[in-house]
């Protein structure tokens, strides 16, 4: 995605962040809505965009400024997924039973949204980098379209 992270790390990672609420009943609490969303949300962003860079889709679609795009999508996904750690781990003493699947499944979650928090926050620092052209040459300026 032009940046040093790939964004399959961000699929699986995200992934597991959903589907450990999904396997808990999440529906009876608020919060864990907020968390889904979010965590399901930027999934499904994450592949469109993995799909893009897979097939070279962003190549023929040149007049958007992909560096610009993907610093704004990891920095917005970073401050999410910051309020869906924060909530998460919050409500898992208030939810669940210490000891008990439920329990174990939500901290599990608060775990990974903790690394996919970071991770996209370390992706923001890089698309940063590209998008003001840290680091870039002549001939990665000419490949990119001038965004490199």
């Amino acid at each position: 995605m032009g940046t040093r992270l790939s964004p399959h790390r961000f699929q699986v990672l995200g992934l597991l962040v959903w589907a450990l609420i999904a396997d808990t009943p999440y529906h009876l609490y608020p919060a864990y809505g907020w968390v889904m969303f979010i965590a399901v949300f930027l999934w499904l962003v994450t592949i469109v965009f993995f799909i893009l860079y897979l097939f070279q889709l962003h190549m023929k679609l040149h007049m958007v400024p992909w560096p610009l795009v993907l610093m704004i999508f990891n920095v917005g996904a970073t401050v999410l997924y910051i309020t869906a750690f924060i909530t998460c781990s919050a409500v898992v003493d208030l939810t669940s039973l210490k000891g008990t699947r439920p329990y174990n499944q939500r901290a599990a979650a608060s775990f990974f949204a903790c690394l996919v928090m970071i991770a996209y926050g370390a992706s923001a620092f890089f698309s940063f980098q590209a998008w003001r052209g840290v680091g870039s040459n002549a001939a990665t300026s000419q490949m990119a379209g001038g965004y490199a």
